[in-house]
């Protein structure tokens, strides 16, 4: 079991205590703190005992100003993702796919009790006129919750974290994320300024890499982050991010990532990065990194890197864009996709491919391929090679270990 975790053998406060305690402490203005729950406690009545009673403030802390019966999770460092489908149904992402947790809440009414909370400390409400709600908190977290009726079976409550570490290339190979042949092809494409985009699907480890690759920036760089949810922390020391803004109960005030791009385009940005390209937004990015601003580039969500074309076509119809004229804009904006994915639940990078487009087609073409069995040039080789070494003799294949 989770260290700190409840279980069923372990004795927790009555639902009556809680509930009574509960309403004490929110009675008051001012921030919950544990002397307020232990003053609260102690009004109570209830005699649990001097270790009882510190195990009850901590609880009724958790459970009043934290995660409650998930404070214990969030506190692990190699949790990235934490699941509630139920009261007793709680997994958790370690890195290597979901996994259960015997962590137990104690009804329904409790999931939803911290899933109203949590979103009303990220600004926003739960209830049934907003039963879908995606909300930032502070420490680097970004809550998604759904309500019933939306939600067949009850409060569905998705928990993503922050962490504030990031790795280093050298620490990514040695993860096995990717081979050290490909990390120097990376280290290059930085160098040589490649616009780019990092595929993958939800858990890919796509932020992971793109953090990482930023931080390999010169220092005099100047990177422009755009999100809709704060999650990127590259080790750099002139960093500046700007987040997307729901608009309020009364539907004003909204800020999305088309208006931060061209924000951010006054803002003289060596480097313009959108963390996740997922609306109106790519043709803002399209059109800067077409207009000078190499060296940029994000992340999109694809099944592959031969699906980011189609993907990118999607985009770009949200945006009043043809399919033909996204395709001019994006072979001229971007160079190289980055696919990454999850093998037997490992996050690795697969594959670099070069944007090329034929006639009216987008497509992207691999150059370097990553498997079980060995790094191989692609049939866009060649073309990889010349954008990082145009003015020189082209790369050999040896550099990928062909």
């Amino acid at each position: 079991m989770t260290p700190g975790a409840h279980s069923r053998d372990q004795a927790l406060p009555s639902g009556e205590l809680l509930n009574n305690i509960r309403a004490s402490v929110l009675s008051q203005h001012g921030p919950v703190t544990s002397e307020r729950i232990a003053t609260a406690l102690a009004s109570s009545g209830q005699l649990l005992g001097a270790s009882g009673s510190l195990a009850a403030v901590e609880q009724l802390r958790a459970e009043l100003s934290g995660f409650g019966p998930l404070q214990e999770l969030v506190g692990l460092p190699e949790v990235t993702d934490i699941f509630v489908n139920g009261p007793q149904d709680v997994w958790v992402d370690r890195g290597a796919g979901a996994e259960p947790v015997n962590v137990l809440f104690d009804s329904e009414q409790s999931v939803r009790a911290l899933a109203v909370r949590l979103v009303a400390t990220g600004g926003r409400r739960l209830d049934d006129g907003s039963p879908c709600v995606d909300v930032r908190l502070p420490g680097g977290f970004r809550v998604h919750a759904v309500i019933a009726p939306v939600s067949v079976t009850g409060t569905l409550l998705s928990i993503r974290i922050r962490r504030p570490r990031v790795f280093s290339l050298d620490e990514l190979v040695d993860r096995g994320f990717m081979p050290e042949p490909v990390a120097d092809l990376l280290r290059q494409a930085l160098r040589r300024r490649l616009s780019f985009l990092i595929s993958g699907a939800t858990g890919s480890g796509k932020t992971t890499l793109l953090s990482t690759l930023l931080g390999l920036c010169g220092p005099e760089e100047r990177l422009v982050l755009i999100e809709d949810a704060a999650e990127l922390n590259p080790e750099h020391a002139h960093v500046l991010t700007l987040e997307s803004r729901h608009s309020n109960a009364e539907g004003a005030g909204a800020v999305d990532l088309a208006e931060l791009v061209r924000q951010a385009l006054r803002m003289s940005p060596t480097r313009l990065i959108v963390g996740e390209c997922r609306g109106a937004e790519v043709r803002e990015l399209l059109a800067a990194l077409n207009t000078g601003h190499s060296g940029g580039g994000g992340t999109i969500h694809a099944n592959s890197s031969a699906d980011v074309p189609a993907r990118l076509a999607a985009l770009g119809a949200l945006a009043g864009l043809s399919p033909e004229g996204v395709a001019i804009q994006a072979a001229s904006a971007l160079d190289i996709v980055i696919h990454v994915a999850r093998v037997d639940g490992k996050r690795v990078l697969t594959e670099i491919g070069v944007l090329e487009r034929r006639e009216a087609m987008l497509t992207v073409r691999p150059a370097v391929l990553v498997t079980a069995h060995g790094t191989t040039a692609g049939p866009a080789w060649d073309s990889f090679s010349a954008l990082l070494n145009p003015a020189g003799e082209p790369l050999g294949k040896a550099s990928v270990g062909a």
